[in-house]
């Protein structure tokens, strides 16, 4: 269990020195080549002749291409075509061709055809009809007579117009989870730039930590030295303060934090490389009182104990019944997964607890390379503290591996403090 600190002047030199290190040593060719081919290696296992690819995400993880990442989440105006044996195409925005020049697994680029209704208005259907065109001339020319095609995402007018040209349609949002599931080196080599990125923001937040500043002054901290480290963005905004962590998932705020307040957060931070680190922890601002600390000591115990568990071989249903019991009075507010994949974001697969498994659970199992999140959050029903902690980790052959190493709150785990 780690208690030990470092400074913001050494977390911050120390991250910069992963970063840099990373950028001039890693074999990107290698990662990019690796990516591409567990994404066709699912596409071949499931007789597709190639999958079309709108999220940013997986786009990225297959081609290591970016534009716009968040803003494409929610406009429709690039995408990839991927042949399981043929031509890597990507259609990127407008006079955006340039960007992925430096990228040789892209075989071509080309204008992309948006016709999503900002994009196209009244004309939508036209326009979708232009896109299936071209898609189909891409399957006739490469999928070999095979017109099962793979796409994630895709408005109705797109399902429609493909199936007018006799292409058969199927998700791809399950081929790309589980090509992600199994890290390479390289991307280890990622994802650990990334953890220490986060990790550096968070001693700087521990240290600026003090009663009187607000929420979002403390979360701002984050993306400040996220963007600085050429890190990408933030997935989401949570961070709370004292009555405000239970229940769980308020965004931060213009809260205003006192002294004695809990402070709880998730880091979700895609840093640099494109790789998220999904860490939380809870700090005290100020001095600490007995419920805290109990409180505190619990989501600790449920993290080390549900860590020491994973092997590969585990089934995600045997990991249900096995893990923690969370007490009685917590349970209510439990956190919606026990453990969950990581990688570019929030990955497959997501563990349930057993009370929630006959509903919202699937089975599976644990593999070495995964890389996953134990989570906690420990919140009495009706209570008026909540505590957030989650471990980032790699599943070996033995066991796992920790990917982060921030430091536990000394404060909530010694009452002399």
């Amino acid at each position: 269990m780690l208690t030990s600190r470092t400074s913001w002047i050494d977390a911050q030199a120390k991250a910069r020195r992963i970063i840099d290190h990373t950028r001039a040593s890693l074999d990107f060719g290698k990662l990019r080549r690796y990516r591409l081919e567990r994404v066709r290696a699912q596409l071949r296992r499931l007789d597709y002749s190639g999958c079309v690819l709108f999220d940013p995400l997986n786009i990225r993880y297959a081609t290591d291409s970016r534009n716009m990442a968040v803003w494409t989440l929610h406009n429709a105006v690039r995408y990839a075509y991927i042949a399981t044996e043929g031509p890597v195409v990507l259609f990127d925005f407008h006079n955006c061709e340039h960007l992925s020049d430096h990228l040789d697994l892209i075989d071509e680029t080309r204008p992309a055809t948006a016709w999503s209704y900002f994009a196209a208005g009244p004309r939508k259907q036209e326009r979708a009809k232009t896109w299936a065109d071209e898609i189909a001339d891409l399957i006739t020319a490469h999928g070999g007579g095979n017109r099962r095609l793979a796409i994630d995402s895709c408005n109705p007018e797109g399902y429609r117009a493909l199936a007018d040209l006799g292409i058969e349609v199927f998700d791809a949002q399950g081929v790309l989870e589980q090509a992600r599931s199994i890290k390479s080196a390289e991307e280890l080599a990622c994802m650990r730039a990334s953890v220490t990125t986060a990790e550096a923001a968070m001693t700087r937040m521990y240290e600026e930590l003090k009663p009187g500043m607000t929420e979002n002054q403390l979360w701002a901290i984050m993306n400040e030295v996220n963007a600085s480290m050429d890190g990408e963005w933030i997935e989401t905004r949570l961070l709370a303060s004292g009555t405000r962590c239970n229940p769980w998932f308020q965004e931060s705020s213009d809260t205003v934090i006192q002294s004695g307040d809990l402070v709880s957060f998730d880091t979700d931070l895609v840093g640099p490389f494109g790789y998220c680190s999904d860490i939380s922890r809870s700090f005290i601002c100020g001095p600490a009182n007995d419920e805290q600390r109990r409180l505190y000591r619990l989501a600790l115990e449920q993290i080390q104990t549900n860590m020491e568990l994973l092997r590969p071989g585990l089934s995600f249903r045997e990991l249900a019944e096995i893990a923690w019991k969370m007490p009685a009075s917590c349970l209510p507010n439990r956190y919606s997964v026990v453990v969950h994949g990581v990688g570019l974001c929030d990955e497959y697969p997501s563990c349930v607890y057993l009370e929630d498994f006959k509903t919202g659970g699937y089975d599976g199992h644990f593999e070495a390379g995964m890389t996953v999140c134990v989570e906690s959050y420990m919140g009495e029903e009706g209570g008026s503290i909540g505590v957030k902690l989650e471990q980032q980790v790699l599943i070996t052959e033995t066991g796992i591996e920790e990917i982060s190493s921030f430091p536990f709150e000394e404060k909530l785990l010694n009452r002399e403090i």
